[in-house]
C-alpha cells in the first residue's frame, strides 16, 4: 500500500533540523512521497521551496503545494520553471485560503483553472495531487456542487487527490463511490493523528472536518491527560486505517504535524 507524508515548512533554524530528523524517520517506511505546504495566500512559499529541496537531498520525492489565491500568472509561470529547474515532477494544486485583508484572489479563482494552467505551460511534467472533501467543502453550496467541483479539477488534468482528513469511514466511502461514478482517478484518505484535542477542534472547526460526537465526547472527558488522548486517538485512527484498507484504497496520506511518533504508531497498527 502506498503512504504519502505532509510537512510544513519549519519556522526556525531549529524547527528545520528537527524535520530533517522526522524525515529520516519516516523515510524508512519507504513513502511514495512528501508533500509540502504553504502559507496562506502563498506565504512560506520560499520556506516551502528550502523544505522540498532538503527533502529531496536526502533521497525522497517532494511535492510542494501550490496555490493560485494571491498569485498572478507570471508569479506561477515564474515558480513552476523554478521548480522544474530543481527536478520536481509532482505537485499539490490547490486554490487556498484568501488571507485576512487581501483584497484579490490573483489572476485565479479555482483550482481547476490552476490546474489547467499547469497543463498548458508544462504538459505532462507534473504529476498533480489535488484536494478533495468527503464531508463536502466548508463553502460549497452543496454536496452535488462540491461534486461537480472536483470532477472538473480531475478533468482539467489533476492525476490524484487527497482528501481532507476525516473520521466518519462511511462519509469516505460514499464519497469515493460518486467519485468513481464520474471520474477514474486514485482518492487517497487523508489521515489527522489524533494527539490534542484542543488543537484538532479548533483545526476540525475552520476546515469542516466532523468530529464524530462519541469521539468529542470522549476526548473531551480525558481532561489535559495527555497519555490517554494519545492512546485513544491512536486506537481510533488506526482502526480506522485497517477498515480503509480492508476497503482497498489507493493509499494513505498523513498529516503528520512535523512529527513522526504518532503517524509511525498508526503505521505499526495498520494490518498488512
Amino acid at each position: 500500500m502506498n503512504i504519502s507524508f505532509e510537512f510544513f515548512p519549519a519556522k526556525t533554524a531549529e524547527g528545520a533540523e528537527k524535520l530533517k530528523e522526522v524525515h529520516r524517520r519516516l523515510a524508512e517506511r519507504s513513502p511514495e512521497f512528501f508533500s509540502v505546504t504553504f502559507g496562506a495566500g502563498g506565504s512560506t512559499q520560499a520556506g516551502t521551496l528550502t523544505t522540498v529541496l532538503d527533502i529531496q537531498r536526502a533521497g525522497s520525492e517532494a511535492a510542494p503545494h501550490l496555490s493560485c489565491i494571491g498569485s498572478t500568472e507570471s508569479e506561477l509561470r515564474e515558480l513552476l520553471l523554478e521548480y522544474k529547474s530543481h527536478g520536481i515532477r509532482r505537485l499539490v494544486a490547490l486554490r487556498g485560503d484568501l488571507p485576512s485583508g487581501m483584497l484579490s484572489s490573483g489572476s485565479f479563482r479555482y483550482a481547476s483553472e490552476l490546474v489547467s494552467f499547469i497543463r498548458r505551460e508544462t504538459g505532462d511534467h507534473f504529476f498533480i495531487e489535488v484536494a478533495a472533501y468527503p464531508e463536502t467543502h466548508p463553502q460549497a453550496k452543496s454536496p452535488t456542487d462540491d461534486l461537480k467541483a472536483f470532477v472538473n479539477k480531475v478533468k482539467s488534468g489533476a492525476n490524484s487527490a487527497i482528501t481532507q482528513y476525516f473520521f466518519n469511514t462511511d462519509a469516505f466511502l460514499y464519497f469515493r463511490d460518486k467519485v468513481k461514478a464520474e471520474v477514474d482517478i486514485p482518492l487517497i484518505p487523508g489521515i489527522m493523528p489524533i494527539t490534542n484535542y484542543s488543537q484538532l477542534a479548533r483545526f476540525s472547526d475552520a476546515c469542516g472536518a466532523e468530529i464524530p460526537r462519541w469521539i468529542r465526547n470522549r476526548l473531551q472527558s480525558f481532561g489535559d491527560d495527555r497519555e490517554s488522548i494519545r492512546e485513544f486517538g491512536l486506537e481510533v485512527v488506526a482502526s480506522m486505517c485497517n477498515k480503509l484498507v480492508s476497503e482497498g484504497v489507493d493509499g494513505l496520506h498523513f498529516y503528520t504535524m512535523n512529527s513522526a511518533d504518532a503517524t509511525l504508531a498508526i503505521l505499526d497498527r495498520i494490518k498488512p
